[in-house]
């Protein structure tokens, strides 16, 4: 099963995709995607924040982790391979306590067997940087083929 590289396609099936996961209770939504870039959007909420009320940095991981692996199926044939993350690593520059964020995905390096995504977690009202990540994906042969 190839995932499309329609953004029409990607942005009416986001949602039904992600039913029952972290994405869903977390209320993390496809804003924007095309072959280079991904776009998420999250509130700042009960559901994200740390005990100090502000946002929690595990929550910016996996917000910047879903961005670049859901990037990662664009165009390809998961019958043949599944993007699987190998490694992450972010720093937290800022922080907020509320409003939402955007996670913002480029591609850095794509090859046959990887692909590097470099992810910027923004704060949406003040548009500032509130943690840098970059995040690999390994292109996993699924067995039998």
């Amino acid at each position: 099963m190839e995932f499309p590289t329609n953004k029409e396609l990607w942005l009416q099936d986001f949602d039904r995709i992600h039913l029952n996961t972290a994405v869903e209770n977390l209320e993390i939504k496809l804003v924007d995607i095309d072959e280079d870039h991904i776009e998420l959007r999250m509130p700042i909420s009960e559901k994200t924040r740390q005990p100090y009320g502000l946002l929690h940095g595990g929550v910016s991981m996996l917000l910047a982790e879903t961005a670049a692996s859901v990037h990662a199926t664009w165009g390809v044939d998961l019958s043949r391979v599944q993007p699987v993350g190998i490694e992450i690593s972010g720093s937290h520059v800022r922080s907020a306590s509320e409003g939402e964020v955007r996670a913002v995905g480029s591609v850095v390096r794509r090859s046959k067997s990887l692909i590097v995504h470099q992810v910027e977690i923004i704060d949406h009202r003040s548009k500032k940087l509130l943690s840098s990540v970059r995040v690999t994906n390994f292109y996993k042969p699924v067995k039998g083929q």
